[in-house]
């Protein structure tokens, strides 16, 4: 597993210590075996503990939450947050509201977030959170005395310049909305605190396409550098229908590609002539309904019942934009057999890591989470920017600076793969990118 005896120890009592935790260790053990050239390289990392500290969690935090449903029931959910790395700046990351939230996946979500924000060149540590609290069939009200009752506790953890939260799986403009009116009256202050606000209160232009079109941005980087070719003329699967995969389909269809399959939870349509996105918009964002019911409008479509059937669409370009783990070994193979040339993440890690080795086995470009879907928290990053200066930029200066920082991300990565033997291995290169910014930060600030 380890070719480094040191790191192979670090791993094993982090497994010992977090037992049960296999998203966390999933994502701790990728990160770890990026960076044994790192050690090679830099052994005196080994006496200052760097890996030890950046492993533990600043801090977490998990709370009670008590709310009432609409028939008068007391529901009680668990509420999470982890602060995990603030070398750099301010804990950021998200929350998401989902039914398998629980403490490891929001350790995953948390350590991932410090390579992610540390790739962006903003100031920003690395933090996460959110609830097992399912927001889907329940109705404003409940969705509003839940949030209530989240922030009561919340609240005495975040601040603008101490951890800046945003939205994540199931937590969008109307969670947030609810989240910052609560944080709003308990501190009778209005500040940054939250991001993926609405425009109405010190939210960004750009923010509701920024994860999607940033990945599109970043696979443009890679496709040009690693296979000197472009998204025109691609045929591209996407997996999802949220937010991510909507605008990813959208900015791929913009530069040139036909986007030709989507999923949700329930399964998957194929339309060889091309996914229609006004319909998928219509369907998920105003009906809330089910991706079958497109076959409604395009007769033609085919609907497959198990969403992870999809990877078997052949495709150029392939986007998993769903969930952790979606993609497994076996998918990577049909992937390839079927001539797939690049692989990028709009999800945060969706690819199993036997996945991850087949890809990079068989020369294919292949863009990690924590580098290619980064344009969310950037875009957030700016936000933060601009409450700051009580000011708002247009949606065509983010668009830019989502494009500039999303460029600079993959040369990051890029130029630390080359640097250290692995050229075009960006899963190494994004890894040993980030970590070197966290690190120095580290050892300049000592042991705290």
């Amino acid at each position: 597993m380890f070719r480094d005896t040191y790191l192979e120890n670090v791993f094993n009592e982090l497994q010992q210590r977090n037992a049960n935790e296999n998203e966390f260790l999933q994502a701790a053990l990728e990160v770890l075996q990026s960076l044994e050239l790192v050690v090679e390289k830099n052994p005196h990392l080994k006496k200052e503990g760097i890996f030890e500290r950046l492993l533990e969690p600043e801090r977490f935090i998990q709370f009670r939450v008590p709310w009432v449903d609409d028939a008068g029931n007391v529901r009680v959910n668990r509420g999470f947050r982890v602060e995990f790395n603030s070398a750099v700046g301010p804990y950021k990351g998200g929350l998401r509201f989902h039914p398998s939230v629980n403490a490891s996946i929001i350790k995953f979500l948390g350590f991932e977030q410090i390579f992610k924000n540390s790739l962006t060149g903003l100031s920003m540590g690395g933090g996460k959170g959110g609830s097992d609290f399912n927001p889907k069939g329940k109705s404003d009200g409940e969705v509003m005395r839940f949030c209530q009752s989240f922030m009561s506790e919340l609240f005495r953890h975040i601040g603008e310049n101490t951890d800046v939260p945003a939205g994540d799986i199931g937590v969008g403009a109307r969670e947030i909305g609810f989240l910052f009116g609560q944080y709003k009256k308990l501190t009778n202050t209005f500040t940054g605190v939250l991001t993926g606000k609405d425009l109405s209160y010190g939210g960004s232009l750009f923010r509701t396409q920024a994860t999607g079109f940033g990945l599109c941005y970043y696979v443009q980087n890679m496709l040009k550098k690693l296979k000197n070719t472009s998204l025109e003329g691609k045929t591209v699967v996407v997996s999802g229908s949220g937010n991510v995969a909507i605008y990813a389909a959208f900015k791929a269809t913009e530069l040139g590609a036909k986007v030709v399959a989507m999923s949700d939870s329930n399964g998957y349509v194929y339309d060889k002539d091309g996914i229609k996105l006004d319909l998928i918009k219509q369907i998920k964002e105003v009906k809330r309904g089910r991706i079958k019911e497109y076959l409604n409008e395009v007769g033609s479509a085919k609907y497959g019942e198990n969403c992870k059937d999809i990877w078997n669409v052949a495709c150029d370009v392939a986007l998993p934009c769903a969930t952790q783990n979606e993609l497994d070994e076996n998918s990577a193979e049909t992937l390839i057999k079927n001539g797939v040339i690049c692989v990028a993440e709009g999800a945060n890690m969706p690819s199993t890591a036997n996945a991850i080795s087949k890809f990079l086995e068989a020369g294919i470009a292949f863009g990690p989470g924590k580098a290619a879907n980064a344009g969310g928290v950037a875009c957030s990053g700016l936000e933060m920017a601009q409450n700051s200066m009580r000011y708002s930029w247009t949606f065509e200066e983010v668009d830019a600076k989502i494009k500039f920082i999303m460029k600079n991300i993959f040369e990051f990565g890029y130029e630390a793969s080359k640097e250290y033997g692995e050229e075009g291995n960006m899963v190494l290169g994004s890894n040993i990118a980030g970590f070197l910014k966290v690190c120095r930060a580290m050892q300049a600030q000592g042991v705290v």
